[in-house]
């Protein structure tokens, strides 16, 4: 039998992705593959995280400042300031900052794959070091799976 250690993660030495806006803390391998964790930044008026769901993993939302929108399956909702929101697996979502200031979210994925590699893509995506097909192509490797929504696009209009 395993035991399971103790996983501490100072904000000083949490990895920075300024290109994404994400902190990544403590991932699967941290965690002894009970968990993931991380905070994003969304800026006003920029793309976020775009149409998906998670086959395996459910994703819990914890809004640290501002408001962000969330497409949650066909519905469009707002989370304010401290709110929590909790996405089952194959649930389509999506978010973005709500409103005119920046929003900052903590999320944790449980029965999460690795994911700190796919924010690490992500990274070189927005730096232009990587085409976003490449976000698509990891699909599987990441529990992560790109969906249509006319809800979501709609949004814009």
């Amino acid at each position: 039998m395993s035991t399971i250690q103790p996983a501490l993660i100072r904000a000083a030495e949490a990895e920075g992705l300024p290109a994404a806006g994400v902190t990544l803390f403590a991932d699967v391998t941290d965690t002894g593959g009970h968990l993931t964790s991380h905070r994003s930044f969304f800026r006003p008026g920029k793309d976020s995280a775009p149409p998906h769901q998670h086959k395996e993993a459910s994703e819990l939302f914890f809004v640290l400042s501002g408001s962000l929108r969330v497409l949650l399956g066909d519905d469009i909702i707002t989370l304010a300031k401290g709110d929590v929101l909790v996405v089952p697996p194959n649930t389509p979502h999506a978010f973005e900052a709500a409103g005119d200031e920046a929003a900052e979210v903590f999320f944790v994925l449980t029965h999460a794959k690795p994911r700190f590699d796919y924010y690490r893509l992500l990274e070189r995506v927005y730096r232009g070091e990587t085409a976003p097909s490449e976000l698509a192509e990891t699909s599987n490797l990441y529990d992560n799976h790109y969906v249509d929504s006319p809800v979501w696009q709609a949004r814009q209009s």
